[in-house]
This record gives structure tokens, sequence and C-alpha cells, in this order.
């Protein structure tokens, strides 16, 4: 496994913005909670944009559907709105919510801004692309392309699983292919996840939600990076943990088994307790091949140096299966035979 200390890796916004020790919360009045939460009203013009309405949010983002005034294009904007340091005020700008988070927002929309930089180089039709940056109401705008389609984490919702196994390598392999190219550029995603993959036409996966991208420095501190249960290995809830390239595996991994079973693999920190995972080579040897189930069970290894130590690595071994014309017919056998592996 590549040792941290040799090759700092690059990694996300909400990763590296959570660094910042901000302290515990304020207490705030009502009204300034509210603002807080406020989205940019439906109609306000940013550059040649016209935003639309608010279509997602997180804790550090603001995301619209939008349209170009120029091209008539509708578009998705992400603003930068770190809603535990941040405001809006009354003139619609992004104002810190007390002096002594001055200095941290104004790290936060630099990393936003390293976001922008390293998301333009990164030229994959997997992974989403850039259109425009905007500077206004004293932040940054991202602005993407509108692709159609559906969130691969409500279609899991609605299928409770058993997704076939065309579909899984339809899917995660141009995946990993994304992945490769973050990890041979030295930067990792951190948090992969069936909600972080978008399907459009004909099930053509989009990596969603990387962040702001820039070297690790040796020896700091990684509290406080973004967990997401289930998905997140265990070297991501430490501090000293060693985080790398195995770590987006595990998560392409833990993807790939909720697809399967329709639910969330056990939390990393209980495994490490009590393992209750059974593996997919037992669980699941009725309805999927033993190459892609070994594959599961090789990249959720507890053990970071016993998974793929980068997607490019788990890549070369689901990559010659895809089209492979013996299992698109065990797909149509499994369906006729009202079997569990649903074509999507």
């Amino acid at each position: 496994m590549h040792n941290a200390a040799e090759r700092p890796y690059r990694i996300g916004l909400l990763y590296r913005l959570n660094q910042v020790n901000v302290g515990p919360e304020p207490e705030l009045h009502p009204h300034i909670m509210a603002a807080a939460r406020e989205t940019l009203p439906s109609g306000t013009q940013v550059g040649t944009y016209r935003m639309v309405k608010p279509i997602a949010k997180g804790g550090f983002s603001l995301i619209y559907l939008a349209t170009d005034e120029d091209s008539g294009d509708e578009v998705v904007i992400k603003e930068y709105m770190p809603k535990k340091i941040a405001r809006r005020d009354p003139d619609l700008r992004i104002v810190p919510i007390s002096p002594d988070y001055t200095e941290n927002l104004h790290h936060g929309r630099k990393l936003f801004f390293q976001e922008v930089k390293a998301l333009a180089s990164l030229k994959h039709p997997n992974i989403v692309r850039v259109l425009a940056f905007l500077l206004a109401n004293d932040t940054g705008y991202l602005v993407m392309p509108n692709e159609r389609g559906r969130n691969l984490g409500t279609y899991l919702h609605e299928r409770k699983g058993g997704l076939s196994t065309t579909f899984l390598l339809d899917v995660f392999v141009p995946i990993l292919d994304a992945l490769a190219l973050l990890h041979r550029r030295s930067t990792l995603h951190l948090d992969v996840k069936p909600g972080n993959i978008h399907l459009r036409h004909g099930n053509q996966p989009l990596l969603l939600d990387l962040g702001a991208v820039h070297p690790l420095n040796r020896g700091r501190s990684r509290g406080g990076q973004v967990i997401t249960a289930g998905y997140s290995p265990v070297e991501q809830y430490f501090r000293a943990g060693q985080v790398g390239p195995w770590t987006d595996v595990y998560a392409v991994g833990a993807s790939m088994r909720t697809c399967m079973e329709g639910r969330t693999p056990q939390p990393a920190p209980e495994r490490q307790k009590e393992d209750k995972v059974v593996p997919a080579t037992e669980a699941l040897k009725d309805r999927y091949p033993s190459f892609l189930l070994e594959a599961v069970d090789w990249s959720l290894s507890m053990d970071a140096a016993q998974r793929p130590q980068d997607a490019a690595e788990l890549l070369a071994v689901l990559a010659p299966h895809l089209d492979d014309p013996q299992l698109s017919r065990m797909t149509e056998l499994s369906s006729e035979l009202g079997g569990d592996s649903r074509q999507i």
C-alpha cells in the first residue's frame, strides 16, 4: 500500500474546510438561522445566468437550476455557501455569521476556486464538466451542464436492489475509469456512493460532487472529513487514518453491494468491532457471477492493504467482462425465470 507520507493525495472541499478549527457553533437568533439557509430567489441574475429554482443543498453549497440568457440552455449552478460559518445578507452577499469566521470563509472560498480549476482540468466522459466560473455576491459559482437522467441512489431506493450484472458493469466500469484518472492525478474523491452517481440516457454514469483538490500536507490532521456510513472505510473515521485510492475503492465496492442487496453495508466502525457482513461470495452466490462477487469482497476488505490499491487495479478485473455476451444471456434468463437480477 502506498504510504500517504510518500505520496500526497489531493482531497475534497468538505474534507479540507472541515480541518479548519471553527470552534463551537454560536448561539444564533432565529432570523439569522433562517438567513443562513436562504437560497437565491428565483429570477436572480448572476452574470448571464438566471436562477430558476434551488434543486439541492449541502453543508457547503447550494445547487440551482438556471438558464443561460445568452444561449437559452438550462444549466446547473453550484454556489459556495458554508452554512455553519456563513449567512446571506439582504443584498444577497455571502458573509460570515460573525467576524470570527471571516478568515475561515475566505479560506473555504479559496478551496472552492481550486475545485473549479482542478475539475476543469479533468476531461473525462464520466466526470461532470465545468462550463464557467463566476464571482458574485462575495462568493463563487460553478456552472455545469444540466444532464438529464436520474440519481442512482434514488433509483436504488425505488428498486430495493437486485440490479443485474450487466447494469453493474455498465455503471461501475466507467466510474472506475473516471476514478482511475483522479488517482493518476494524485486526487481522491472520498465520497463515492450511489447518491453521487447520476445516470444519463442508456445508464451512462456521471460521477458527481468532486470537491476542491489540492496537496494533502504531510502530518496534517485529517479530523472532520466527510463520512457516509456504509460507504466510508474505517480509515476515514480517524485522524491517523491513511486515506488513499484504496479508500475510494472501498466506497465503490460498498456501492456495488448496495446495488445487489438494496441496503447499505454495515458501517465500517461497527464492522471493526463485530463484522456482520457476510461475504458476497456466500450471500449472493446464486445471483451473481463469481468474478463480480470476488471483486466486491476484495474491495470491501477492512484492511486497506488487502484491497485493490487504486481504481485501475479493480478496473482491470471488471472491464474484460463488460461486453461478455454470456452475461447478457444470463440476465435474460434470470428475467424469464423471475429471478432477482433485474435489468434496469
